[in-house]
C-alpha cells in the first residue's frame, strides 16, 4: 500500500491501544510518540501485534456514526444483503442500498434516478473519501497489513522468554492467520488489490481479486503450519493470552486450543471458496474441496475469535452503543441509524423463535431513504428489556460486555457451509440435517426438516433461508447476495420476486419484484489508485463489467 499518513497513524495508535485498553505499560518516554525500538522486546512486539489488529485494522480511520470496522464497513455490507437500510446521509448510506427499481403489487414501478455503479463512483474521489464506500475496508485491512508485516520483519530477533521458539511461532500463526483474514476481506471485495509482506513498501502491481484470495488461502497455510507444530500448549497458551484483549477472552472467546486455531483457519479457507464463485458456476471439485475443509472446520464446542466491550464500557476497542451493526439496528426503528428490513424479516419460518425473541412491530415510514426501506420492524436491545428470552438466540445487547461479536468463522457458518455442500452433490438428508444442527444450536424452535423428504429445491431453499437468519451480522449477507445472483440485474438473472415491501404510502406489499442491479466486486479506491498508479501489467483497477 501507498506510504501515506494512515500508516503512519496505525503505527502509532497500536502503542496507544496497548498502554490504554491493556494497561500493559511500555518503557516510553513519550507514550506519543512510540519508536520501533519499543517493539523490540516481548512485551513491546506483542503490544504491537495485538494493536495491529484491532487499532490498525479494526478502528482505523473510521470515525462516523458507528465507531469501527464492524460498525461502517460491516453496515455497507449489511445494506447491500438488504438485512438493514438507512436514511442518515453520513459515508452515504442511504444511497449504496437503493435498488435499481421495484415492481409494487399494483404493479407500479418506481426506479432509481441513477445506477448504484454511477454513484458510488461519483463518490470514488480523494475529496469525497468520507462518502467513498470503496475507501473504508481497503483502508482498514491494508493497515493491518502493514503492521503485522512489521511484528514479521522484527519478530525473529526479539529475546523471548520461556520456550522462544513456541513463544516466536505463536506470535507468526497469528499474523498469517491475521493477513489471511485480510486478504480474505480484500479478495471477496475487491476487482484488484495488493500483495505487500514487507512493512512500508510501495507495491504498484495490482493483482485480481483472485490472486488476492490465493495470497489469502497461502497466510492460512502458514499459520495452520505453525501451529501444528506446536508442542509447548502452556506458553502457546500465554503469547494468545496477551495477544487477544483480556475482555474478549470470555465465552466462545476463550483462547482457542491450536487445534482450535486450525479448524478456524479451514472454516475461513472454505469461505474463500464459497464466497467467491457464484453458486452456478461451482464444480464438484469446488464442493469436495469446501467439504474436505468443513470436515476439520469450527466445531460447536470450539473456542472462535470475537470481541466484546468491558464491562465499563471504557478502553474497549469497539463501543457498545454504536460498534457493531447490531447495535446501530437496535431500538426503535425512528431512532436507530440502521432499520431492519422486511426482505430480511421474511426469512424466519413460522414459529421460529428467533424472530418472537429478537423483533416486534413498530412500523416506520421511510421518508427520505430508499423506496424499499420502509419496515413494520423493532429489532430489540436486550438492554431494554423486550425480549421475551425464551431461549432463543439474541441478536443485539447495548450492555457493555454483553455482545458477542464474531470476528471470523462460526460453527454456524461452518455447518451451513457443510448443509450446501451436501445438498449439493446429491446428499440431501444429511445437509438438512446439518441446517437442524444450527436451528436447534440458536434455538429456534422449529422441526426438523431433515427425513421429510424435501426435494432439491425446496432443500436449497431451507438452506437459503438459514444462512440469512442463522448468519445476519456475521460478514457472510453480502457474499451471499452476490454468489447467488441476487444482486445482478434481472436481465442477467438477478433480483428477487414475491419480496416484501412496506411502502412509503404505508401499504404493504407481498408479491413486490426487486431489481438491486448492485456492483458485485468494487473499484480499487481513488486513495491508493491515484497516489499510486497502476504499473505496467497491472490488473485493471476499475470493475470493467459496470
Amino acid at each position: 500500500m501507498k506510504k501515506n499518513r494512515y500508516i503512519y497513524i496505525g503505527l502509532m495508535t497500536t502503542f496507544l491501544f496497548s498502554v490504554s485498553s491493556c494497561k500493559k505499560e511500555l518503557d516510553v518516554k513519550n507514550p506519543n510518540s512510540p519508536t520501533l525500538e519499543q517493539a523490540k522486546t516481548e512485551s513491546g512486539i506483542l503490544s504491537l501485534s495485538t494493536g495491529g489488529v484491532y487499532i490498525n485494522g479494526f478502528l482505523n480511520g473510521d470515525g462516523w456514526l458507528g465507531s469501527g470496522y464492524f460498525s461502517l464497513v460491516s453496515g455497507f455490507q449489511e445494506l447491500l444483503a438488504d438485512d438493514v437500510s438507512a436514511e442518515a446521509a453520513n459515508q452515504n448510506v442511504n444511497q449504496v442500498s437503493i435498488p435499481g427499481y421495484v415492481v409494487l403489487d399494483n404493479g407500479t414501478k418506481i426506479s432509481r434516478p441513477t445506477d448504484q455503479a454511477i454513484n458510488l463512483r461519483s463518490n470514488n474521489t480523494r475529496a469525497k473519501q468520507s462518502s467513498n464506500l470503496f475507501y473504508y475496508e481497503w483502508t482498514n485491512m491494508y493497515a493491518m497489513n502493514n503492521a503485522l508485516n512489521q511484528v514479521l520483519a522484527l519478530v525473529d530477533n526479539i529475546p523471548f522468554s520461556g520456550d522462544a521458539t513456541t513463544r516466536k511461532n505463536t506470535v507468526k500463526a497469528w499474523c498469517y492467520w491475521w493477513k489471511g483474514y485480510a486478504y480474505a476481506k480484500l479478495g471477496s471485495s475487491y476487482y484488484a488489490g495488493l500483495i505487500n509482506d514487507l512493512p512500508n513498501v510501495v507495491n504498484a502491481n495490482y493483482v485480481s481479486s483472485a490472486a488476492l484470495i490465493a495470497e489469502s488461502n497461502k497466510n492460512f497455510n502458514l499459520a495452520a503450519g505453525l501451529l501444528g507444530g506446536i508442542t509447548n500448549v502452556g506458553d502457546y497458551t500465554t503469547i494468545m493470552t496477551k495477544l487477544i484483549p483480556s475482555d474478549g477472552q470470555v465465552g466462545l472467546g476463550a483462547v482457542p486450543t491450536p487445534a482450535m486455531f486450525v479448524h478456524s483457519i479451514n472454516t475461513m479457507k472454505a469461505r474463500n471458496i464459497l464466497a467467491n464463485k457464484k453458486t452456478s458456476d461451482m464444480t464438484a471439485a469446488d464442493w469436495a474441496s469446501i467439504l474436505t475443509l468443513v470436515n476439520s472446520g469450527i466445531t460447536a464446542g470450539d473456542d472462535v475469535f470475537t470481541g466484546r466491550t468491558n464491562s465499563s464500557n471504557t478502553n474497549g476497542w469497539f463501543d457498545a452503543n454504536a460498534g457493531v451493526v447490531a447495535s446501530n439496528t437496535a431500538g426503535p426503528p425512528s431512532q436507530s441509524t440502521f432499520k431492519i428490513t422486511e426482505r430480511f424479516i421474511q426469512e424466519f419460518k413460522t414459529g421460529d423463535k428467533r424472530l418472537a425473541n429478537n423483533f416486534g412491530s413498530n412500523p416506520y415510514i421511510n421518508q427520505v431513504g430508499g423506496f424499499t426501506f420502509s419496515t413494520r420492524w423493532e429489532l430489540f436491545d436486550a438492554k431494554q428489556g423486550k425480549n421475551p428470552k425464551n431461549g432463543a438466540v439474541i441478536l443485539a445487547d447495548k450492555t457493555p460486555g454483553n455482545y458477542e461479536l464474531y470476528l471470523a468463522g462460526t460453527y454456524e457458518e461452518n455447518e451451513l457451509m457443510k448443509a450446501e455442500a451436501l445438498i449439493n452433490t446429491g446428499q440431501i438428508e444429511l445437509g438438512l440435517a446439518s441446517v437442524d444442527a444450527v436451528r436447534a444450536f440458536q434455538g429456534a424452535g422449529l422441526s426438523a426438516v431433515a427425513g421429510t423428504g424435501l426435494d432439491l429445491a425446496a432443500a436449497k431453499e431451507e438452506l437459503r433461508r438459514e444462512r440469512r437468519v442463522a448468519l445476519v451480522f456475521r460478514g457472510t449477507s453480502w457474499y451471499d447476495a452476490r454468489r447467488w445472483g441476487v444482486i445482478y440485474d434481472i436481465s442477467k438473472g438477478g433480483g428477487r420476486t414475491n419480496a416484501v415491501v412496506y411502502g412509503s404510502d404505508g401499504v404493504l406489499n407481498t408479491h413486490a419484484t426487486i431489481n438491486y442491479n448492485f456492483m458485485d466486486y468494487f473499484d480499487v479506491p481513488a486513495d491508493e489508485a491515484d497516489l499510486n498508479p497502476p504499473a505496467a501489467g497491472s490488473a485493471a483497477v476499475v470493475n470493467p463489467n459496470y
